[in-house]
């Protein structure tokens, strides 16, 4: 297991930032997993996961620093006792009806859209689904996803860093 601070973070000449695109542009043929887990019950059972395996493959896991102390990146204690990694969390807090946008994302940008759509009382309208897994790419689940929210007219990727840096030209690629 790799774990890896990523975005601008890593800023400064004692610390280091994972670039999350070179690792995605060495994934081939099930190498090995990316993730970015956004909740410690999902951190907790993505490393159980990695343990209980019968099989090995090198587990590399974005992630971010503000995390570890942000007050909304929390879990229960029954998500923590029970239950399973999720590579991909839908978005419980809207009706997907009234959903015509799907954004798609990874780490901590979901925290950064959940706290400006608090603070603006705006996007009722957006499904914010976060990929907690980016590779392999969870398809299945993502296809529901797509599926679920038929009035859906944009599905966008959104990240932190630059177009050239992230997942976004995997993501383009691959789904």
């Amino acid at each position: 297991v790799m774990l890896l601070p990523h975005g601008y973070e890593g800023m400064g000449s004692e610390h280091s930032s994972g670039r999350i695109e070179r690792f995605l542009q060495s994934c081939a043929e099930y190498n090995i997993q990316v993730c970015n887990a956004t909740t410690p019950a999902n951190f907790f059972h993505l490393l159980r996961r990695q343990m209980h395996r019968n099989f090995r493959k090198p587990l590399i896991v974005f992630s971010p620093k503000k995390l570890l102390r942000y007050p909304k990146a929390v879990s229960k204690l029954e998500d923590l006792a029970s239950g399973k990694f999720l590579e991909v969390i839908d978005d419980k807090d809207v009706m997907v009806d009234e959903v015509d946008t799907v954004v798609f994302c990874s780490g901590k940008i979901y925290y950064e859209v959940l706290e400006e759509k608090e603070n603006t009382e705006s996007g009722g309208n957006m499904a914010i689904v976060r990929i907690e897994q980016l590779y392999p790419l969870p398809e299945k689940q993502l296809d529901a996803i797509v599926k679920k929210y038929k009035n859906a007219k944009k599905h966008i990727w959104l990240q932190e860093v630059p177009q050239n840096m992230g997942a976004w030209a995997f993501m383009a690629m691959h789904y």
